[in-house]
């Protein structure tokens, strides 16, 4: 009986040791590497792409392959609850563990494998589409969603002008102007204010309160709740402003790929089949499904219109064409999916003098099969009634129409009850081939007798404080934009205009535009007519009408050539009324970061206009934003000024900012200050290693990424980057990771003068991470964060013979050793 030998291969340590010597031999130990595992078992920070596509980022542990096929390889260790999380069906497959086990059996699902891509620290997992539940593109669990740090928030912004005549005409003036935006956050719930002060020329003070509300969302509803002082959404009735309590459908709350308006793709696949889905050229989408009738629900939506061409490509080679027309109108919505708003309260008007009216509101749009949406909703108060009711079709290679109806019973004061219809229609549709869109936003006609809730509402007031009002006819919108052929720029066109029943007016607005570059020079033309009317008296006497028309030219020429992030620009401007006016000068930023912009111009003007000009600047910093500026003209010239930023007050200290967006993030970075934010203009982390990042997007992953280019000597920083999931309105903490000290290059030597083995490692106990340190060649180590003394554990086995301690004291920073310093240190 013959016998097959199997050697385990084996590598010789002494080939690492620098030297070679009897006194080195056995300071390596490699054991582990000799059995086929190409990296260290240990917890490990990676990026998860499930079927390529990017999930999250956790710390994960991973293990040797039990078995000789796994051998070679680590295996990660992912609970049961994070597939799920994940979209894995862990129902079906009860060999992967209990609910609570911390390491899942992936081998549980046929066909599912792992690979852990170590140099870019990536773990791809592969499992096949029958394991996975059908999840949107884009979606994030709402168990990720975070609800934020409590916090104190304040938006300010501060401006004011000095104005000072030329040639002893009038006298000079100044004002200023503050708007203030103070909130709460307290878990989900969001308390803002909106409050704003003006003092004008004449020392004249005024405080102004827009709004104050509480809001938070209502996640199983994808809602969101606000009581307080609002507007009513503008999708079906005109918006109108309240105060009370309002529920309305938060369409960030559902993935992107969900939101607004696209077909559902319907096809029958003969076997397992690849859809891929085409739209004017490009691949928009694709994905498996398996053999019979499926449906397409998750498109992302990609413009106002272009064919949809759908190809079913077989297990077996064979393919299925399609042809699906697409287009979309602000109205229209997905197959299935309910937008809704209730809104409750009193009539909330700018004008204190206009009583506060009780009113309630619904409204619904509801996505119906073939194209279809249907929409309605009503308006009710004591003296105004409205129903709407409305459709929105798509109408393929045509198009995109919707077209509804309001009918409303109203009661002015002082004036007997009337009622009345408006009818509106809007379409739209983009010729691909000719690279046209064209919209007519919408056309209305109002009979006789409607009023909308605004109108009715705003008559009830004080006796002797009674507006015109004025009844709207006919309003009409378009726009539309052409792109030439290749290099010949663009074209646009706008148009409004409304007229009145009991007015002889018309206000009216044409725009036209062209816009082309050549060689980085980039010019515009543009023209605008306009005719307003302003209502002189009452009962439609006294008519003023203004009309105008304007021309322009503009070219920007870039000085890269002479003067990086420098622009000459030139301007003429020619009004009917004014005249013409012509201006030259020059823009751009500096700076490292460019977050100082800065202009300079000079103009001249006929019909005694003169000369003019204007220099202004801004400056994006790490605490906020100022801006100053100087103009002069004929008649006088000006000073203007002005500062804006945020203020968080936290649980971890109080840090100024760049003015805050809605939705913010938090960085929290000890003791690294100074460190640029990616991708955010001036944004630095303060004194204390803290930075605000504005305009964050609510319910999507946001990566906050620090710009390491910046970091001091002493500062190293485990991780760069961190994403965050935050609510409407929340502050969301982005934690990192920061190791402060001395940067060392230390060689550790044991009793008797023999180096520490490769491959040991070193831990510092006075940082407060499991971070260790890799001994490498001849006992060097290189070791970040360190004090200016202290004392180290090394180990490289688990007896008390293969661990040892070193006491160090390094020399204090200089200029001369500001980066890494060289050290030895003896383990004992």
């Amino acid at each position: 009986m013959a016998f097959e030998a199997q050697a385990r291969e084996s590598f010789n340590p002494a080939l690492l040791e620098a030297g070679g010597g009897a006194q080195h031999q056995g300071n390596t130990d490699l054991s582990l590497f000799e059995d086929g595992v190409s990296q260290a078992p240990g917890i490990y920070r990676v990026d998860i792409y499930l079927n390529n596509e990017q999930r999250d980022t956790y710390n994960v542990e991973f293990k040797a392959g039990e078995n000789s096929e796994e051998q070679d390889y680590l295996q990660p260790c992912l609970s049961v609850e994070q597939l799920k999380a994940m979209g894995v069906k862990t129902d079906l497959f009860p060999a992967l563990g209990k609910a609570g086990a911390s390491c899942a059996n992936l081998s549980a699902i046929p066909q599912a494998s792992t690979e852990f891509r170590f140099d870019a620290q990536q773990l791809l997992l592969s499992i096949p589409q029958a394991a996975l539940s059908q999840t949107a593109r884009g979606s994030v669990p709402e168990s990720q969603w975070d609800n934020g740090i409590p916090a104190l928030l304040l938006n300010y912004s501060l401006s004011g002008a000095n104005t000072e005549r030329r040639n002893n005409e009038g006298s000079n003036t100044s004002s200023q102007f503050a708007n203030l935006r103070p909130g709460i956050n307290l878990g989900p719930w969001r308390l803002r204010n909106y409050t704003t002060w003006n003092r004008d020329g004449q020392g004249q003070n005024d405080w102004n309160t827009v709004y104050t509300y509480a809001a938070r969302d209502i996640k199983v509803l994808k809602s969101q709740l606000l009581l307080g002082d609002s507007t009513s959404p503008s999708d079906v009735f005109d918006s109108v402003p309240f105060r009370g309590a309002q529920i309305a459908s938060d369409d960030d709350m559902i993935p992107d790929s969900l939101k607004g308006y696209a077909p559902v793709i319907r096809g029958i696949a003969r076997t397992n089949a690849q859809v891929i889905i085409r739209q004017n050229g490009y691949v928009i989408y694709q994905s498996f499904v398996a053999p019979g009738a499926f449906e397409i629900t998750d498109m992302y939506p990609t413009g106002g219109s272009g064919n949809l061409f759908v190809t079913i490509r077989e297990s077996d080679g064979r393919e299925q064409q399609l042809v699906v027309p697409y287009a979309s109108v602000p109205v229209l919505q997905r197959e299935g999916r309910l937008k809704y708003a209730v809104t409750g309260g009193q009539y909330r008007a700018y004008d204190n003098s206009v009583e506060k009216t009780p009113f309630g509101q619904a409204t619904a749009i509801y996505g119906l099969p073939y194209g279809l949406t249907a929409y309605g909703g009503g308006q009710f108060a004591s003296m105004y009634h409205a129903l709407a009711l409305g459709v929105g079709k798509n109408l393929g290679d045509f198009g995109a129409l919707s077209a509804d109806v309001t009918q409303a019973w109203s009661t002015l004061q002082d004036r007997p009850k009337d009622n009345g219809q408006s009818w509106r229609i809007r379409y739209s549709k983009n010729f691909v081939q000719t690279g046209t869109n064209f919209a007519i936003a919408g056309y209305r006609y109002s009979t006789d007798g409607y009023f909308s809730l605004q109108e009715v509402l705003d008559t009830y007031r004080d006796r002797g404080s009674r507006p015109l009002v004025e009844r709207r006819r006919n309003r009409s919108e378009l726009t539309m934009n052409q792109n030439l052929w290749e290099g010949a720029g663009a074209l646009s066109l706008s148009w409004i205009s409304e007229d009145y029943w009991n007015s002889n007016r018309t206000m009216r607005s044409v725009g036209a535009g062209y816009n082309n570059s050549w060689n980085g020079i980039s010019y515009s033309l543009n023209y605008s007519y306009s005719r307003n009317a302003a209502a002189n008296g009452s009962g439609g006497s006294g008519r003023v009408y203004d009309k105008d028309q304007v021309f322009s030219l503009n070219v920007s020429v870039p000085l890269d050539r002479w003067m990086k992030n420098t622009y000459a620009n030139y301007s003429m401007n020619s009004s009917q009324r004014g005249g013409a006016s012509h201006a030259a000068g020059m823009s751009g930023t500096a700076l490292a970061n460019n977050n100082l912009s800065w202009s300079v111009q000079q103009g001249y003007g006929t019909q005694g206009v003169g000369n003019s000009g204007n220099l202004n600047a801004d400056y994006r910093g790490t605490y906020g934003q100022v801006n100053a500026g100087y103009g002069y003209d004929r008649n006088n010239q000006r000073f203007n000024y002005g500062v804006q930023g945020g203020i968080i007050a936290h649980a971890n200290g109080i840090t100024f900012g760049q003015p805050l967006g809605e939705t913010v993030a938090l960085v929290k970075a000890p003791g690294a200050n100074g460190v640029g934010v990616s991708s955010q203009t001036g944004v630095k982390t303060d004194w204390r290693g803290y930075a605000i990042v504005p305009y964050t997007s609510p319910y999507r992953k946001n990566t906050v990424q620090l710009n390491t280019e910046t970091l001091a000597d002493n500062v190293e920083l485990a991780l760069a980057s961190q994403k965050v999931v935050p609510t409407r309105g929340a502050v969301v903490r982005a934690d990192f990771e920061t190791s402060i000290g001395q940067r060392v290059l230390m060689t550790l030597l044991r009793a008797g003068g023999a180096p520490v083995p490769f491959g040991a490692t070193v831990n510092d106990p006075a940082q407060n991470s499991a971070q260790g340190f890799i001994v490498g060649d001849q006992g060097q180590v290189y070791l970040t964060g360190l004090a200016q003394s202290g004392s180290l554990k090394v180990k490289w086995g688990s007896s008390a013979d293969q661990q040892c301690q070193v006491t160090y004291n390094l020399a204090k920073p200089t200029v001369d050793n500001a980066g890494v310093q060289l050290a030895n240190g003896q383990c004992l």
